[in-house]
Order: C-alpha cells, then sequence, then structure tokens
C-alpha cells in the first residue's frame, strides 16, 4: 500500500509539473513585427497575403459570374447566391459572394500596413545594394496592391450617404493592433481616390514596368535603377524572370486607369470630381505599352485567348501573350468544363446566358438585328450573325467538346441537353456558355482529360474599350486629346478583329462615327461583347446608372420546338433604386456607430428586424 501511494504521489507531480502553462504560458511561436526584422522570408509571408486575398481571384477556374445577376445570364442552380439577388433577396446581411469584399479586402489591406511598416528595417540581403533594391521592389508591390484593394472596395462598398456625401472605405495607413480605435468614419470617394492614386505612383516610381531578366550583353538597366549603381546582374537577381506575374509599374496603372474611369462615371463624378479626360489620359498611359500607335499592337487573337490550348500548356511562368496585361497562374483541370459543358458533355450547365446578350451581337455586316440592314430572321436566328456569337456561347446546333458533339438546347431534344429537360443541369434559357472552356476537356468521370487555363486579371481589350468610352465623352467618337487616336479608331480595330463588317467596310460604324449617343450605345455594346461573363456587366451598368428598368429587365431565352422559335420570359429582376450602389455589410454598422450606410440600406434591414 505505502508503493502504491508513492507511485501514484509521482504521478500527480508529473502531471502537475505538465500543467504549468495553465499557471504561466510557454514560449509560443508567435511572432511579434519586430520579430520579422530579422527574417525576411517571415516578413515577406505578410505580403504574401495580398495576393492570396486578390480579389481578381488566384485560381484560373475562379470566375464568379455576376453576370448571373445581369440581364446577361442566369443559372440552374437553385442555391446561386446571385440568383437570388437577382431575385429580391439583396440585403445588407445578405451580400452574396464577390461583392461582399469588405471583411476580406480590409483584412489584408492589415497585413499590407503591417508589411510597409516593418519593411524600412528588415535586412533584405547581406549585400547592401540588393537589400535596397529588394525593398523597393516589395514595397511597390505593397502600394499597387493596396490600390487594387482600394479600387475593388470603392466598387463594392462606395455610394452617396444620407449626409449628401459619396463616401468610401475607412482609410487606414497605419496597421491596427489591440489598442487601436477601431471605430473609424468612412473617407469620402475622392479622399480614397487620391490615395490609390498616390499609392500607385509610389509604386510606379519603385516597380520596372515588367519584370524579366536582362540580357547580359545589350540589355539596359532603367534609368531610375542605374542611377542607384545598378548593373544587370543586380537588377537580374530583384527583378529578373523569377519574380514575373507580380505587381509591376505597368499593372499599377492599370489599376489608376480602372478607377479613374469608375470615378469618372455617371454615378460617381459628381463626388469624385474626376473628368472623362482624365479617365481617358490615364487609359493612353497604359496602352502606350504597345508602342507609339498601340492600336497596331492589338493581338489579332486577344478577343478568343482561352482557345489556345497548347499555348496555354506551354506558356512559361508568368509570360503572356499580347493580350494579357496580368493573369493567373496556369491551371490544368477539368473543373470549368465540368460545371459549364452541357449535360451530354458531363457537365452541369451551371451559367447560361441570355436572350438578351444574343440579341445585342449584331449581323455579320456590323449593324443592330433590329436595323432592316441586318436582314435579321427570327426564324433562322444565328445565321449571318457576328462570329464571336459561336465563340462565347453554345447555341442550338453548335458543336462542343473533345468529342465535337452536336449540342441541342430545342425543348423536343432528345437528351437532357434540351430546354428545361433536367433540373440542375439543363439549360433555361436555350444556351449554354462557351468561353473560357478548353474544348480538349473530356469531363467524362471514368475517362476525364484536363484542359488548360488561365485567368486574365487585366485585358488590354478592357483598357482599349476604357479608353474608347473615356475619349468618346470627352472629346467626341473621333477627337484624340493629346493622343494619336480616338474612341472611333478603337472600335473599328476591335470590330474588325471580330470579323465584322462587309466588302471590307463596317458601314454602321460610319454611320455613328459623328455622333456622340450613338457612338456611347455602340461602345457600351461593344464592351458587353468582348468582356461577358469576365465580371463587368454588373458593374457597368451601375457605374453608367442606367435606368432602373434596365436593371430590371427580365432576362428572356429561346425556346425551340421543331423549326419554330420564339423568345419567352426566364427570370424577372428585383432591384430597388438605391441598389446602383452595394451596402457597408450591416455587421459592421452595428458594431461601430461611426460607420454611415449608404442610403436605402439601412431601412430595409429595419423592415426585417
Amino acid at each position: 500500500m505505502k508503493l502504491k501511494n508513492i507511485i501514484l504521489s509521482t504521478a500527480f507531480l508529473m502531471a502537475f509539473s505538465a500543467c504549468d502553462d495553465l499557471f504561466e504560458p510557454a514560449v509560443e511561436n508567435f511572432k511579434q513585427p519586430s520579430d520579422l526584422e530579422n527574417m525576411p522570408s517571415w516578413a515577406v509571408g505578410l505580403l504574401g497575403h495580398a495576393y492570396i486575398g486578390n480579389p481578381l481571384g488566384e485560381n484560373a477556374n475562379n470566375w464568379s459570374f455576376t453576370e448571373v445577376a445581369t440581364d446577361d445570364a442566369v443559372s440552374n442552380d437553385v442555391n446561386n447566391g446571385y440568383r437570388k439577388m437577382a431575385a429580391g433577396a439583396w440585403r445588407s446581411d445578405n451580400t452574396p459572394g464577390d461583392l461582399n469584399r469588405w471583411q476580406n479586402l480590409r483584412a489584408s489591406w492589415q497585413y499590407l500596413n503591417q508589411f510597409l511598416e516593418i519593411s524600412e528595417n528588415v535586412e533584405w540581403a547581406k549585400d547592401p545594394k540588393a537589400s535596397e533594391l529588394f525593398k523597393m521592389r516589395f514595397q511597390g508591390d505593397a502600394y499597387g496592391m493596396r490600390a487594387l484593394y482600394m479600387y475593388h472596395l470603392l466598387l463594392s462598398c462606395s455610394g452617396w450617404a444620407d449626409n449628401g456625401q459619396l463616401l468610401g472605405i475607412p482609410i487606414l495607413t497605419e496597421s491596427e493592433t489591440v489598442d487601436s480605435d477601431f471605430n473609424k468614419p468612412r473617407n469620402t470617394f475622392k479622399e480614397c481616390i487620391e490615395l490609390l492614386n498616390k499609392d500607385v505612383e509610389r509604386a510606379v516610381e519603385m516597380l520596372p514596368e515588367e519584370y524579366g531578366d536582362l540580357d547580359e550583353k545589350t540589355g539596359v538597366v532603367p534609368d531610375k535603377y542605374a542611377q542607384m549603381g545598378v548593373d544587370i546582374a543586380y537588377f537580374n537577381r530583384v527583378f529578373g524572370d523569377h519574380a514575373k506575374n507580380r505587381m509591376s509599374a505597368r499593372v499599377a496603372r492599370a489599376i489608376r486607369a480602372q478607377a479613374a474611369l469608375l470615378a469618372a462615371s455617371p454615378a460617381y463624378s459628381e463626388g469624385s470630381e474626376v473628368t472623362w479626360e482624365e479617365a481617358a489620359n490615364d487609359m493612353a498611359e497604359v496602352l502606350a505599352n504597345l508602342g507609339s500607335n498601340p492600336i497596331a499592337g492589338i493581338d489579332p487573337t486577344g478577343n478568343k485567348w482561352y482557345e489556345d490550348h497548347s499555348g496555354i500548356q506551354n506558356i512559361k511562368a508568368g509570360y503572356n501573350r499580347p493580350e494579357i496585361l496580368w493573369r493567373s497562374n496556369k491551371n490544368e483541370s477539368a473543373d470549368l468544363e465540368k460545371a459549364q459543358y452541357p449535360p451530354s458533355l458531363f457537365g452541369q450547365g451551371r451559367v447560361n446566358p441570355s436572350q438578351n446578350l444574343v440579341d445585342a451581337f449584331p449581323a455579320a455586316n456590323g449593324y443592330p438585328i433590329s436595323d432592316p440592314k441586318a436582314s435579321y430572321d427570327p426564324q433562322n436566328p444565328y445565321a449571318n450573325r457576328d462570329p464571336r456569337l459561336a465563340l462565347y456561347i453554345i447555341y442550338n446546333g453548335c458543336k462542343a467538346g473533345a468529342s465535337n458533339s452536336v449540342i441541342t438546347t430545342a425543348v423536343d431534344g432528345n437528351n437532357n441537353d434540351a430546354m428545361n429537360k433536367f433540373d440542375g443541369a439543363s439549360t433555361r434559357t436555350g444556351y449554354y456558355l462557351r468561353k473560357f472552356l478548353d474544348m480538349n476537356v473530356n469531363a467524362n468521370p471514368s475517362n476525364t482529360t484536363n484542359g488548360f487555363h488561365i485567368k486574365p486579371w487585366i485585358r488590354y481589350t478592357e483598357i482599349f474599350l476604357g479608353y474608347a468610352e473615356a475619349a468618346n465623352e470627352a472629346w467626341g467618337p473621333q477627337g484624340k486629346g493629346t493622343h494619336g487616336y480616338s474612341a472611333y479608331d478603337v472600335i473599328k480595330a476591335i470590330r474588325q478583329r471580330a470579323g465584322i463588317g462587309e466588302n471590307g467596310g463596317d458601314p454602321y460604324l460610319e454611320s455613328v462615327k459623328n455622333d456622340k449617343d450613338a457612338m456611347r450605345d455602340l461602345i457600351r455594346n461593344e464592351r458587353r461583347l468582348e468582356l461577358c461573363f469576365e465580371g463587368f456587366r454588373f458593374w457597368d451598368l451601375r457605374r453608367w446608372k442606367v435606368d432602373l428598368s434596365k436593371l430590371n429587365e427580365t432576362v428572356k431565352g429561346m425556346k425551340i420546338t421543331g423549326t419554330n422559335y420564339e423568345v419567352v420570359e426566364v427570370e424577372k429582376r428585383d432591384y430597388k433604386d438605391y441598389m446602383y450602389y452595394g451596402p457597408v455589410p450591416y455587421g459592421e454598422i452595428l458594431k461601430f456607430n461611426a460607420l454611415i450606410q449608404n442610403k436605402g440600406w439601412s431601412a430595409v434591414v429595419n423592415e426585417l428586424i
């Protein structure tokens, strides 16, 4: 018994000693900001969070398809957040997907501020000159990413408040601690744009136009680095091929141009004081990357960049084709095809393009199908149409997939590709998505063949169309400002690339080239077509402040029975007049009384409480 008591006592003492942490916590592997000054690989990890939280999406398959909440598409998924939103479920406490960016982006903003604060004191390399260059690169990267975050936060959360101000987000240029005052008011939209522009300027001062190794014999070190005594070896060490596809000076300028276009638009211009001329000049500065005559630099295959299976497969890390300014990493999978292929190709047909969008594609001769000169036949609707229609949308009789199968969407079709044939996989509109898909993919689960994808984060076509829009508003269809090309020149080149026109000309474009209003409509339509399903339409309709009836335009489809084609209603929209601007999340308004909600959003929540 005595021995037993000794054993029990010893076990008790051992257990008690193992619980020291209950009284004095053991040292854990938590790093304070000051600790990272001697740990460069950890310090740069803070910057890495900016890419993990990139609002453009890390994954090549990560398309949000906000078009489902517009007149361009519907989804056959009853749980799709954008589908519910468009039907009237949008509230400040119920904002779906990529539209709800406040918390995630502001959390990543904190990492950027922390990084900028400690980066001055980090020894980035043993060699002092290399260390200074790495500091410039990383700080420029952080400022550029902070500008990107600001732009996307303004897209989703800025708006007019009841006090008559156009508000953005609370501006924080220092990192927060547990002792910080988190109850900060929102700065004005104008102040947010000013910070974005300052961050872009810092990024441009520090970063190269583009990363890449310089040839040791013929390469020329950019002047801003050469003045520091930097030679090719130093440049390649810091800014060489290994750094490609990171934030660069040209990417930062593109973000500034995107923000300027937003700020100059009808929904924001009164509060931003940004002019169309400023937006056009910012766009032109980006297009200067393509040479003294940017129109000549338009990628002739840029409107079908996703079709290049072998080109994407073999693309070197960080390298881009002429169309793409910034992109995701390459992805090899069949996930996108499994989600979007028609059911006969083992897909779920999730995004269904609308008849509204199909009708926006002109005739092959360039005339809108509503114009008698288009010779449009409602009972043969896909004949003699803009070639982009077949590039981007699968309609009845199209061939698709690795097997080049004919897709029949007619309601009397003999498989689940038929309109409304099978809930959750069949099309609701008579159309399936083709854009982005690699037609070499076999999505059969028993014999899957993957495809290769990239996701452009910024395309030059977007910048060209942004320039055309701003230039037309600033100087008219053929005005050039201080640049060598006009809105008319841009639209002519883009439509020529698409294969539109007759007898080597574009008679419809020529008929509107002196009419600013008609050119505006054409530019907006070209933007709709060229950038369809790339996440622009939802924001464009709102920044243009289109009539509410346009936001609520009923989505239509094509019901085909035998040889009869009938346009039918598919899904109604239910947006209110305050929904041109998104809300600040309701939970943030509850937590912080200094935050002012955008006009209209507080009332709808109060009605539900």
